[in-house]
C-alpha cells in the first residue's frame, strides 16, 4: 500500500477537524443551518491553511445524502467520494494552468446543466487570480447570477490581483495565519496518533519554521520523521533545519553584552563548522532580542527563555541597546546578500552592535544609539553615555534622531559627566553648506532616477513631487495617501542620498503644492503606458498582421502584446 503523506491523511474532513479558522466555519455553519447559502464565496489567505479543504468540507455539507447541514456524516456515497476527489458534481480547476477564456467557458455551459448525482453542482476554482483579464470577462455573468443548482468557491494567495468586479459579487473570508501554538499543538497531537516520540523544543521547531502554515508544517514532519528514522529529537530537527542550537545564540548575546570581541569572533567561527544559513541566524539573534525586549518593558509577562539567561541579559543590557541591536540583525539581515560573503555580513553585523556594547563599571551598563540603525545613520548616532569598543573611534553627534533627555546615572556611577549632546532636528538633517541646485522638476526627476535607494526612502523618492530648491532648502510635494512616508529616519536617508550627488545634504521640507508635480513614480507609469500603445499599434499596422485578420479571419488576444523592452 503506498504511503500517504501526513497533509493528506490528517486533513480536516469535518468543520469540527479545522485548526484556527473559527470565524469561517461560524459563519459558513450559520449559513449552512439557516438555508442562506450565497452561491459564490471567495476564500483568501496564505498557502497551506486551509482554503480548499473548508470548501471541500462545505461542498460536503451540501450535498451529503442525508441532508444539506453543517455536520455532513461523512460516511454516505456522497461525503466518501467527496474525501477521495471523486465525487462527479465537485469540478475542481487550477485556474493557474487554466487561464484562458476557453477554459472558463467551458465552465460556463457545463454549469447549465443539472448535477449528475447530487444536489448542488460546486466550481471550486483554485488560485483563481491566475485567470486572464478576458477569462474574467466572461465569467462575470455567470457569477452574478448563476443556476440555482451551482455554487462557485474560488480561492486565491493574492486576492489583490482579483478584479473589484470579481470582488463585488462574492462573499468573501481571509482565513489566518496559524500561529506557533496551534501548529505545534496540531502536530504534538498528530504524532501522539502516529505513536511517534518527539522532543517538545522538536515540536516547537518544526511550528516556528512552519511560517504560519499548517500544510508546511505537516510536510516539515514527514522530513523530519524520514530524516530521524524514528525519535524526533530537538539537536537532529535543528539540523536538519540547518537552524541554529539556541546556546549559541545565548552565547553570541553573552560576547556582546561583556564587550569581548575574542570571544565572539570564536562563537562566528564555531558556528561557521555547521555551515549554517547566516541570514537565519541573525533571524535568530533577532528573535532572542525581541524576546528579551519584552521580559525588560514588560514585566511579569510569560516570556518563553529558550535556552537564554533573560534574567541575567536584561540587567546588562538597557532597552535602547536590545532595540538597536535587534534593527541591527534585520539590517544585516537585507545586506548579506550585498556583503563579499555571507559569513563576513553576519560578522559585520555582530561587530557593529560590538561597537555600541555595555560600558565598564556602568550601574546600568549600556550606551545606546538613539538613531535608526539603518545604514551609516546607525553608526552616527548615540545616546549620552554612549561609548564605542576601544579600537572604534568615537561616534559623531546624531544627525537625524530627536533630541533626547541625557539618561540619569546612579549615585554610584563612576562614569564622567558630560555635557548633553547639542539638539538636531528631527525630519531634515543638519544644514550644510550649498552645493548644485536643482532648477526643475526634470532635473528632479532624472536626479533621484539614477540615485541607488532602497525600500520605503525609494518610495518616498518617487512619490515627492518637485517644488522648488534654493538655499540648500529642498521643498517637495506628497500625496495625502503617501503621509506615511514622511517619517523623519527616512526623510534623512533621503537627505543623505541627495547630499552625495547635489555636494551638500539639504535640508527637506514638505509642502502642499498648487498643482500636482509629476513624480518619478508617475513618469514611470506614462512612459510604461507610451511603450505599450506604440507597441500595440506597430503590431496591428504590420502588413502580415493586417492580412492575417482581415483574410484568414484572425484576433488579437487581448493583453497579449508587450514592448519589446519589458
Amino acid at each position: 500500500m503506498s504511503y500517504l503523506v501526513l497533509a493528506r491523511k490528517w486533513r480536516p474532513k469535518r468543520f469540527a477537524e479545522l485548526v484556527g479558522q473559527e470565524h469561517v466555519v461560524r459563519a459558513l455553519t450559520n449559513a449552512l443551518d439557516s438555508g442562506r447559502v450565497h452561491h459564490a464565496f471567495l476564500f483568501t489567505g496564505t498557502r497551506g491553511v486551509g482554503k480548499t479543504t473548508i470548501a471541500r468540507i462545505f461542498a460536503k455539507s451540501l450535498n451529503c445524502e442525508r441532508g444539506t447541514s453543517a455536520e455532513p456524516c461523512g460516511e454516505c456515497g456522497a461525503c466518501r467520494d467527496i474525501d477521495a476527489g471523486r465525487f462527479i458534481d465537485l469540478l475542481e480547476i487550477d485556474a493557474a494552468s487554466n487561464t484562458g477564456v476557453d477554459d472558463v467557458r467551458e465552465v460556463i455551459d457545463n454549469a447549465q446543466y443539472m448535477p449528475s448525482r447530487g444536489r448542488v453542482k460546486v466550481y471550486l476554482i483554485d488560485e483563481v487570480h491566475m485567470l486572464s483579464k478576458s477569462a474574467f470577462n466572461a465569467l462575470l455573468k455567470t457569477l452574478e447570477e448563476p443556476p440555482g443548482h451551482v455554487k462557485f468557491l474560488l480561492a486565491t494567495t493574492d486576492p489583490q490581483k482579483l478584479p473589484v468586479t470579481v470582488l463585488s459579487r462574492c462573499l468573501q473570508f481571509n482565513l489566518k495565519r496559524l500561529d506557533e501554538g496551534q501548529i505545534g499543538g496540531q502536530i504534538a497531537a498528530i504524532l501522539q496518533a502516529e505513536q511517534i516520540a518527539a522532543e517538545p523544543g522538536a515540536i516547537r521547531q518544526l511550528a516556528k519554521a512552519a511560517d504560519g502554515s499548517l500544510r508546511d508544517g505537516l510536510s516539515l514532519l514527514d522530513q523530519a520523521i524520514a530524516y530521524t528514522g524514528g525519535t524526533l529529537s530537538d539537536d537532529a530537527v535543528a539540523t536538519m533545519l540547518g537552524t541554529v542550537d539556541r546556546t549559541r545564540v545565548g552565547a553570541l548575546l553573552a560576547a556582546l553584552s561583556e564587550g569581548d570581541g575574542q570571544a565572539l569572533l570564536r562563537e562566528v567561527t564555531a558556528l561557521a563548522e555547521f555551515s549554517p544559513d547566516w541570514s537565519g541566524v541573525l533571524d535568530a539573534l533577532a528573535d532572542a532580542l525581541h524576546r528579551l525586549q519584552v521580559k525588560q518593558l514588560v514585566p511579569g509577562s510569560a516570556v518563553e527563555a529558550d535556552g537564554l539567561d533573560l534574567d541575567a541579559l536584561a540587567a546588562r543590557l538597557r532597552p535602547e541597546v536590545v532595540q538597536l541591536w535587534y534593527q541591527m540583525a534585520l539590517n544585516g539581515r537585507r545586506d548579506l546578500a550585498l556583503a563579499p560573503s555571507p559569513r563576513a555580513g553576519f560578522e559585520m553585523s555582530v561587530l557593529r552592535m560590538l561597537a555600541f556594547r555595555p560600558a565598564e563599571g556602568s550601574a546600568q551598563g549600556i550606551s545606546a544609539p538613539v538613531a535608526s540603525a539603518s545604514g551609516p545613520a546607525a553608526a552616527r548616532a548615540a545616546l549620552e553615555g554612549a561609548r564605542p569598543a576601544p579600537s572604534a573611534p568615537p561616534p559623531r553627534p546624531p544627525v537625524a534622531a530627536p533630541p533626547m533627555e541625557p539618561t540619569p546615572q546612579p549615585a554610584t556611577e563612576s562614569a564622567p559627566s558630560r555635557p548633553p549632546a547639542p539638539p538636531a532636528q528631527a525630519a531634515t538633517p543638519a544644514a550644510a553648506s550649498p552645493g548644485t541646485v536643482i532648477a526643475d522638476a526634470t532635473q528632479w526627476l532624472d536626479l533621484i532616477a539614477g540615485l541607488t535607494l532602497r525600500g520605503p526612502v525609494k518610495e518616498l523618492a518617487s512619490h515627492a513631487g518637485f517644488i522648488a530648491h534654493a538655499d540648500n532648502v529642498l521643498r517637495l510635494s506628497l500625496p495625502e495617501s503617501d503621509d506615511h512616508l514622511k517619517a523623519p529616519f527616512l526623510v534623512a536617508q533621503l537627505a543623505e542620498g541627495l547630499g552625495a550627488r547635489l555636494g551638500a545634504v539639504p535640508t527637506i521640507r514638505f509642502e502642499t503644492a498648487a498643482a500636482a508635480a509629476e513624480t518619478l513614480h508617475g513618469r514611470n507609469a506614462r512612459e510604461r503606458d507610451e511603450r505599450q500603445s506604440a507597441a500595440e499599434n506597430a503590431f496591428l499596422s504590420d502588413p502580415d498582421v493586417q492580412r492575417l485578420m482581415s483574410q484568414q479571419g484572425a484576433k488579437l488576444v487581448p493583453d497579449s502584446i508587450r514592448p519589446y523592452e519589458d
